[in-house]
């Protein structure tokens, strides 16, 4: 039998690259993942030899500098990445949403100042929509900016901003209400912001601070941070694309492929729990067996299995529906719901199979059974996926009475 969750169709330099990318989680994640993850260390040597596997470039177009790689490419990516350390697929994915955001709608002065230094790894992206109040009402958001001659004066409080302190470039959304009339609906009014900062905590620009790192429950090494803006002065060349007002639609569209790779993520560190559920199942001996040869663990190994396939065949899918160029909120949803969920459930069957020993820090179902939650809330809620779910299947099946 072939290894779960493999992907058809694939070329041979997909393949040639997922080799790569694997051969390096299994070598240089792995083996000092968990040291990693219980210092909360930011794993700067791994960050260092992706960048030079070009995976900071990986989607951004060749005459950039990039690989010109497809978001497939990119998922299955991230899933093998995942599936060592999830923290380090967080500190690509918001880099890599700011790039694709730049890509599609970034004007071509824009295009030519970041993607060559993003591919290179050179400048860090992150991405800042929530706010603390605001949960998952986007329209409530109440940082402002205020135009000032040929700059634009941001003020607010921003929250959840993962790699707030390591990035160089955040991408901030905040409400601007010039050139937008009174009574015009919230998510019209609302501009994306290029915002370059020094690395580190504290004041890292003058009106911008990164106050220091939200301690977590999980997803450690990682920083994630707050971003207060008072009176911060960004030129009016750095308004995402150029115009106001688009700011709503350019978030959405880098969420929705950030949906996608939140699925690979859960498709990765579910495929690492099954890895370490079979295997402890076949070493770990009681009534003078291996437990694997009880039927009630093989009932629980053949339902990880099957979770992990269904949840990678749906995550494949919605990154080949956005890569052909169609809509694909409703599988990109699908996927994020269905993988992260199916994560949390593998997850915590596999540390049910290690019993008591789980419970340890020396093995490593202990820190998925903590990361794990995190993937049921990033990039929306199940009740987000579910809403828009919902929504997009009342527009395909309307009734017509």
């Amino acid at each position: 039998m072939s290894r779960l969750a493999q992907t058809h169709g694939l070329t041979d330099v997909q393949r040639e690259i997922l080799a790569t990318v694997r051969d390096f989680v299994d070598k240089e994640i792995i083996p000092v993942a968990t040291e990693l993850e219980h210092r909360d260390e930011y794993p700067q040597a791994i960050v260092d030899g992706l960048t030079e596997l070009g995976l900071f470039g990986l989607m951004i177009p060749e005459e950039y500098g990039g690989l010109g790689e497809s978001l497939l490419t990119y998922a299955l990516c991230v899933e093998e990445i995942a599936r060592g350390w999830m923290s380090v697929s967080g500190i690509i994915n918001t880099h890599f949403i700011v790039a694709y955001m730049l890509k599609r709608h970034g004007t071509r002065e824009q295009k030519d100042h970041f993607l060559p230094r993003m591919a290179a790894g050179e400048i860090r992206g992150a991405f800042s929509m929530s706010e603390p109040g605001l949960g998952s009402d986007v329209s409530a958001i109440t940082s402002k900016a205020v135009k000032d001659g040929d700059e634009y004066v941001l003020t607010g409080q921003k929250m959840w901003l993962t790699n707030g302190g390591t990035s160089s470039l955040v991408a901030v959304l905040v409400r601007s209400d010039e050139g937008h009339p009174e009574g015009m609906a919230p998510h019209k009014s609302m501009t994306t912001f290029l915002v370059e900062k020094e690395p580190g905590f504290g004041e890292v620009r003058p009106g911008l601070t990164i106050p220091g790192k939200i301690e977590k429950m999980g997803y450690k090494g990682v920083d994630t941070t707050e971003l207060i803006m008072d009176g911060l002065r960004v030129p009016a060349d750095q308004v995402l694309g150029g115009v106001t007002g688009r700011g709503f639609y350019q978030m959405m569209d880098g969420v929705e492929v950030g949906r996608v790779n939140v699925a690979a993520r859960g498709c990765g560190v579910a495929q690492r729990a099954f890895e370490l559920g079979v295997r402890y199942a076949q070493q770990r001996h009681t009534f003078g067996k291996p437990i694997a040869q009880h039927q009630a663990i093989q009932f629980k190994l053949a339902e990880m299995a099957t979770k992990v396939e269904a949840a990678h065949a749906m995550m494949v899918n919605a990154a080949r529906k956005k890569d052909s160029g169609e809509r694909n909120d409703l599988e990109a949803g699908m996927a994020k719901y269905l993988a992260s969920e199916y994560c949390k459930e593998v997850v915590e069957d596999a540390f049910r199979i290690h019993g008591g020993y789980g419970f340890s820090k020396e093995y490593e179902i202990e820190r998925l059974y903590r990361e794990a939650p995190m993937l049921l809330i990033g990039e929306g809620t199940a009740e987000i996926q579910k809403m828009i779910i919902g929504r997009r299947l009342l527009e395909e099946y309307r009734f017509q009475g």
